[in-house]
Order: C-alpha cells, then sequence, then structure tokens
C-alpha cells in the first residue's frame, strides 16, 4: 500500500487516470444536481466529464509543484476553475442563469478539491496503520 501511495505521489501519469476518475466521480453528480434548468441532463453529464478532461492534465502535469504545495494548491485550484468556466461558457453561452452555473462549476471544483485532500490524507493513515 506503501509503495502505490508512494507512486501516486511521484508519478503524475500514474496518478492522471486515478485522480480523473475520482474527481469526475465527485464533480459530475454536483453539476447535475445544480447546474441551472435550461442545461438538459446530457450536457449537465457531458459537462462533468468534459470540462475536468480539458483541465486536469494541466493541474497534473504541466503546473509545477514547487516552491511550496500550498503554491501549486492555489495556482491548480484556480486554473481549475477559471479554466472550466471559461470553457463551459464558450461552449454553451450566453447562459441565462451564467452566476448559478459558474457557482456549481465552482462547487464542483471546491467539493473534488476537498474530498481529495481528506481522501489522500486517509489513505496514508492507512498506510501507517499497516506499517
Amino acid at each position: 500500500m506503501q509503495d502505490f501511495i508512494e507512486r501516486l505521489q511521484d508519478d503524475p501519469w500514474f496518478f492522471l487516470p486515478i485522480g480523473y476518475l475520482v474527481t469526475i466521480s465527485i464533480e459530475t453528480p454536483i453539476l447535475c444536481a445544480f447546474l441551472s434548468s435550461e442545461h438538459p441532463m446530457r450536457r449537465r453529464l457531458l459537462a462533468g466529464l468534459w470540462l475536468t478532461a480539458c483541465t486536469y492534465p494541466i493541474v497534473v502535469l504541466v503546473i509545477p509543484r514547487e516552491p511550496s504545495y500550498l503554491v501549486y494548491l492555489a495556482i491548480a485550484e484556480s486554473v481549475a476553475h477559471f479554466g472550466e468556466c471559461a470553457l463551459f461558457w464558450l461552449a454553451f453561452g450566453p447562459l441565462k442563469y451564467l452566476w448559478r452555473d459558474m457557482a456549481a462549476v465552482l462547487g464542483g471544483n471546491l467539493a473534488s478539491f476537498g474530498l481529495g485532500l481528506l481522501l489522500i490524507h486517509v489513505l496514508m493513515q492507512y498506510a501507517q496503520a499497516l506499517e
């Protein structure tokens, strides 16, 4: 288990598909529930898969994790949120309920960020308990 966690931390290409699946499993239900009624369910599902597919590789593979993890998180979450909002507006705009839709995208990003950190913490605690 410790080897798996270390590989997740050290190999971004290994982390990418796992992190993507975890992220869309959190963000997609939020988008399905909270995007405005002008978007059919098919579009909501597409948004959950597509928006993350566009921004996640940048967050995982491009943004450097130095000088500090907090700086990385601030930059990564900004790229994810503003990038996904811009893509959503470009693909589906003009929007009748712009602020509601942007808040739904932000909510999905914040939820996946928070639950992702929690999941990493739980995995690390579990790995330490196995030692």
